[in-house]
């Protein structure tokens, strides 16, 4: 097997280990789109679960995202001073976030300038939040996070659609998209982050303005599917969203989650549309 075929096996064996809602959707895009998502989706990761650390500080956070998005902003990733940057915290830091470089190697060339850009904008925003507890008191400060880490995943895969095949999509909607996904992420884990100290909700604000508020942008997202022709694409669309819609439900309901079978059954009723 050569380097490249063993890179991309790798990325697709870590994106099924660390995604639950889009490794089904990426592995039905066809294979310059699969390895394309793919790649870019385990950056973003990478610089995610760095936030989501448990067992780092706030400042030692704050230091490897900004430092990484300064990296991500070169037109050529220095791959030697990315791995002196985590090299202390290595033994504690999960597979896809110490292999950044490799997922950047995966991504096409003509387009992993994309991948960077909105990666590099994340790890900043990230690391401004982290800097403020995540203490979210308005609308505006929710809508300024959600941005930060799920609108962008929005604008990137916007930039790859137009790049694969000139699909072209409004990055407002893509924001909303990635907001409604992530707020459902919020409302499910809602006393998980109440836990360990962190409030998403705004001040003022009850559980359901927060549904409220996954409903608005998840309507966003209807929209934005509207304009895409290329049928993985909208496949690709239309699973997290579907998703992230029974979920919501589910939670009004009072349970936790969709059980497995609920989602293979959504997945195969859009497969067979």
């Amino acid at each position: 097997m050569g380097k490249e075929a063993k890179l991309q096996k790798d990325a697709m064996r870590v994106l099924k280990e660390t995604s639950r809602t889009f490794y089904i959707p990426i592995t039905l895009l066809k294979s310059v789109l699969k390895h394309t998502v793919g790649s870019a989706y385990l950056c973003m990761r990478a610089i995610d679960e760095i936030e989501d650390h448990e067992q780092l500080t706030s400042e030692t956070k704050q230091h490897l995202l900004r430092s990484t998005g300064k990296l991500l902003q070169e037109r050529s990733f220095d791959e030697e001073a990315y791995y002196q940057l985590i090299k202390p915290y290595a033994a504690i830091l999960p597979e896809v976030t110490i292999r950044l470089a490799d997922w950047l190697k995966v991504c096409p060339k003509d387009i992993v300038i994309k991948i960077k850009q909105s990666t590099s904008i994340m790890a900043d925003g990230m690391a401004k939040w982290t800097e403020k507890n995540w203490d979210l008191r308005t609308k505006e400060d929710l809508d300024e996070y959600t941005y930060y880490v799920a609108g962008l995943v929005g604008v990137m895969l916007s930039d790859i659609w137009e790049w694969y095949d000139n699909t072209k999509t409004d990055y407002d909607l893509a924001v909303g998209y990635g907001r409604g996904l992530q707020a459902v992420n919020m409302l499910r884990n809602q006393e998980e982050d109440a836990e360990r100290g962190v409030h998403f909700v705004p001040d003022g604000w009850t559980r359901a303005d927060l549904f409220t508020y996954a409903k608005e942008n998840l309507q966003q997202a209807e929209i934005y599917i509207k304009d895409i022709q290329t049928r993985n694409i909208l496949l690709f669309c239309k699973i997290p969203l579907a998703l992230a819609k029974k979920t919501l439900k589910a939670l009004e309901n009072g349970e936790e989650k969709m059980s497995r079978d609920e989602v293979e059954a959504t997945v195969d009723d859009i497969l067979n549309q």
